[in-house]
């Protein structure tokens, strides 16, 4: 089979220079990503304990089989809407299996303005649900809401 030899000079400037910005930048991202991850408020996840209740990320891992992924979708939706005030559009969405079968699952973020949809929300979730039917893909949805903002 024929190789594929790399012209690459790993030692250039270029190369270093455009690994260290590469660098940096995933740094940036992983750093957006776990505040996104975090979901609201430490105000509003404090509440949502007192309550007794799981987290929207909480609810899905005990919902999907054990060491299973989780496909989630549009982490970054509303990043820069709505004051950042909307980590991920105030809903997660995403794709994994409960009982070996494949699943979309959408589930609303209740230390995200207790729930509540945003504009961006609304449609994060169609786009959800068209991911799901042009996947024949079942739905479930996981909703701890108060309605839409």
């Amino acid at each position: 089979m024929y190789r594929i030899e790399s012209k690459i000079d790993t030692s250039s400037r270029e190369f270093k220079d455009n690994k260290a910005y590469y660098q940096e930048q995933l740094s940036l991202f992983k750093q957006r990503l776990e505040v996104i991850k975090a979901g609201g408020t430490p105000k509003a996840l404090e509440k949502h304990k007192s309550r007794g209740k799981l987290t929207a990320r909480e609810r899905i891992e005990k919902l999907l089989d054990r060491n299973s992924p989780f496909l989630e979708f549009s982490q970054f939706a509303a990043y820069d809407l709505y004051d950042k005030k909307a980590s991920a559009a105030g809903v997660i969405t995403g794709i994994g299996t409960v009982h070996g079968q494949e699943v979309l699952v959408v589930a609303n973020d209740a230390t995200v303005k207790g729930g509540s949809y945003y504009p961006i929300s609304i449609k994060k979730h169609a786009r959800a649900q068209e991911i799901a039917l042009n996947n024949n893909l079942p739905c479930i949805y996981l909703v701890d809401s108060g309605g839409v903002f």
